[in-house]
């Protein structure tokens, strides 16, 4: 059984790459034809999702307009809306249950790209969650978490990872929280803590568009590799 439902995150202001996005959120600016929100909806589709959530908060009343209502890749989209001021990963989640419902579910930024195939990701994560762990990049040598026999841990055992933004969550994560906006990352503490915060490497092709330069890399491979 194929995971049912996503999430992409959509909400932020995109500071670093202004701008351009003083007129047009992050995820819908284009890259080789296409907008990058675009790119993960299609391979969501693929991997056989059925429902997409998207929140959002800057210039958000542009979002259905570019992408409808998802019929256009066999899809439903459902927007959720966080105000003037986003709510960060963790509040935009909590606000969405709703329209995630109870069971695990895929989780991406809108602001990255990459080759994983969303299909690969546990119909149920071993723990509260499943991240998609990447290479250090140059702009974060450090890394975000340690990654062993196939759980995360922040205690220096085994390999130090980058979170590649891709992830399945189980409602659980964020659904005891009370504040209405919060990060990701004290969850992401407590379940290592707890020994309930799973992961996986990818070595793939995988890039995070966070400036106009990275958008520019992204268009460029894009060409190069032919993609449209």
């Amino acid at each position: 059984m194929t995971i049912r439902r996503a999430m992409i995150f959509a909400a932020g202001r995109g500071e670093r790459m202004r701008p351009l996005t003083d007129t047009t959120p992050k995820p819908l600016l284009r890259a080789g034809g296409r907008t990058l929100i675009e790119r993960h909806l299609e391979k969501l589709a693929a991997a056989g999702v059925q429902d997409v959530v998207v929140n959002t908060s800057h210039l958000a009343a542009q979002f259905p307009l570019a992408l409808g209502d998802g019929s256009r890749w066999g899809l439903r989209i459902h927007f959720s809306y966080e105000g003037p001021t986003p709510l960060e990963t963790g509040g935009g989640i909590k606000r969405a249950l709703a329209l995630l419902g109870d069971e695990p579910f895929i989780g991406v930024s809108a602001d990255i790209a990459s080759d994983y195939d969303y299909a690969r990701l546990p119909r149920e994560p071993d723990g509260l969650a499943h991240l998609v762990m990447v290479p250090n990049p140059d702009f974060h040598p450090r890394g975000d978490f340690c990654l062993a026999h196939g759980r995360l841990n922040d205690d220096g055992l085994g390999e130090r990872l980058t979170f590649g933004n891709i992830g399945v969550y189980r409602p659980a994560l964020v659904a005891g929280e009370t504040a209405a906006c919060f990060k990701l990352l004290p969850m992401y503490q407590r379940a290592m803590r707890e020994g309930r915060l799973a992961g996986e490497r990818y070595d793939g092709w995988w890039l995070n568009i966070g400036t106009p330069d990275q958008l520019r890399l992204l268009d460029a491979q894009l060409s190069a590799r032919g993609a449209t």
